[in-house]
């Protein structure tokens, strides 16, 4: 009997020890609040008419909401297993948000992967928030923010390039791909490397509907470093009218590409940061080819409290009359560890078919200036 016990209790350690060397999070973030826009449309194309003003209660200002799944698991030698499940969704009325099909919606619509990390750095399969977004983020005083921010920019260069904002599939670079496999060096000397590689799965098109990207970034005595590339082949297959309209058959074609160059530079509280970048569609550069360019001024007051501004060009290379010019003011307080009040400020000045936004989701008229404020909560658990 004892020697059953004594059995009994060394599985159980075992078991325990297991587990030990193995973790799963639940966490997530509430994002939400009130906004004013002197202009909206109903879609983000270029053709979409000025719709008048809009007062809505809107989900991310900062970033979005979302609530995911995260573990990993040691496997000795410096080794581990890593997962993660992510979808955003929008907190003014609870809906999932967009995978890279129109008129679907995903429960993990931001990550869905599994990898391996280690000495070697880490290895990441699945559907990802690309490497490339990060380097944006890192060298934008505003951190790629939802407001007035790199990642609107880059979004309105998307926009003036046809796309209708139904799906993740932009035409230009990307912030999530789906398929992807990517794999991200350790800190030499604060610099480091991410490489993208997403095949297809187009059969008879090895090429088709493949996406690649290197980043190459540095980072260390408060300086922020990134030069991006980025090509896809047969992105943003689906027409506005899918799926009465069928998606276009994939090629092979390369019809993505983005270039970008960033720097921010930290030092006793201020922060400035500025960046260019170059997008187009290589298959057809005469139609779509735009310039963007970023400059941006941040103050930390505090460990609490911290105010970011920002400015964003965009041009069409192709077409002089159709450029935009976007100006953002934010000012965030951290009322505890977990919970955060803001208040933001932008406008921009779109010219001929222009209509880079000033917050994600929010589609501003083309041509015309506009005017937006928000003032929201973001809560972490």
């Amino acid at each position: 009997m004892k020697l059953k016990l004594s059995g009994a209790a060394a599985l159980l350690l075992f078991a325990v020890a297991a587990h030990a060397q193995s973790t799963v999070t639940l966490y997530g973030v509430l994002d939400s609040g009130l906004l004013y826009q002197s202009t909206s449309a109903a879609t983000f194309l270029p053709t979409a008419r000025n719709q008048g003003h809009v007062y809505q209660l809107k989900d991310g200002g900062i970033y979005a909401s979302f609530w995911g799944l995260k573990g990993s698991e040691d496997i000795g030698g410096g080794y581990k297993i890593n997962f993660r499940l992510q979808g955003s969704f929008n907190s003014s009325n609870g809906r999932m948000v967009l995978p890279d099909t129109p008129g679907t919606t995903a429960i993990f619509n931001q990550y869905a992967m599994i990898g391996a990390s280690g000495p070697f750095g880490s290895f990441d399969a699945g559907r990802q928030i690309i490497p490339m977004i990060y380097a944006m983020a890192e060298t934008d005083v505003r951190g790629a923010q939802y407001f007035g921010s790199i990642l609107t920019a880059w979004l309105g260069v998307n926009q003036a390039a046809g796309w209708p904002g139904t799906s993740t599939n932009a035409p230009i670079g990307a912030l999530y791909d789906s398929n992807a496999l990517v794999y991200t060096s350790p800190k030499f000397y604060g610099a480091s490397l991410a490489l993208e590689y997403a095949p297809g799965g187009v059969a008879g098109q090895f090429q088709g509907g493949t996406r690649e990207s290197a980043v190459l970034k540095y980072s260390n005595y408060g300086l922020n470093l990134s030069a991006v590339y980025y090509n896809g082949h047969d992105t943003n297959p689906y027409p506005i009218t899918y799926p009465a309209t069928p998606a276009a058959v994939a090629t092979g074609q390369a019809n993505n590409r983005f270039y970008y160059f960033g720097a921010l530079y930290s030092i006793a509280g201020f922060s400035i940061s500025g960046s260019y970048g170059v997008g187009k569609n290589p298959a057809r550069s005469d139609t779509v080819n735009f310039e963007m360019a970023s400059a941006g001024l941040g103050y930390q007051f505090s460990p609490r409290f911290k105010v970011t501004s920002g400015f964003y060009y965009l041009k069409d290379r192709n077409h002089s009359a159709n450029h935009s010019s976007e100006f953002s003011l934010g000012a965030e307080y951290n009322v505890s560890a977990r919970t955060k009040a803001y208040a933001q400020v932008g406008y921009v000045d779109n010219k001929g078919t222009m209509n880079q936004t000033i917050i994600y989701g929010a589609p501003v008229a083309p041509g015309v200036s506009t005017t937006a404020a928000m003032v929201g909560i973001r809560h972490t658990f």
